[in-house]
């Protein structure tokens, strides 16, 4: 498992209160009890976690932990210093 999944199943864990080894990237919301109070505050913390915006729009679309970390990897990727050119002599 990568940095982005034990630190989304951390978060994720310690907001609802349940122990992380509990959880897997199968694991969906509704069998964790996540509603979508608890999905918007989850998003919050991830948000500030990995330092990243998470479209409004994006948040009906996740159901599962996968998908957060999914989505999470592709928007860190998307901000990646490496996307920037750099000149060539």
């Amino acid at each position: 498992m990568n940095h982005i999944a034990s630190r989304c199943i951390d978060i994720i864990a310690k907001s609802k209160g349940i122990p992380p080894d509990t959880i897997t990237l199968a694991s969906t919301f509704e069998e964790l009890n996540i509603d979508s109070l608890d999905k918007i505050n989850i998003s919050f913390e991830v948000e500030e976690a990995f330092n990243i915006d998470i479209p409004d729009e994006a948040l009906g679309s996740i159901r599962t932990v996968g998908d957060m970390v999914d989505g999470v990897t592709k928007l860190q990727a998307a901000k990646s210093p490496t996307a920037i050119a750099t000149p060539s002599n």
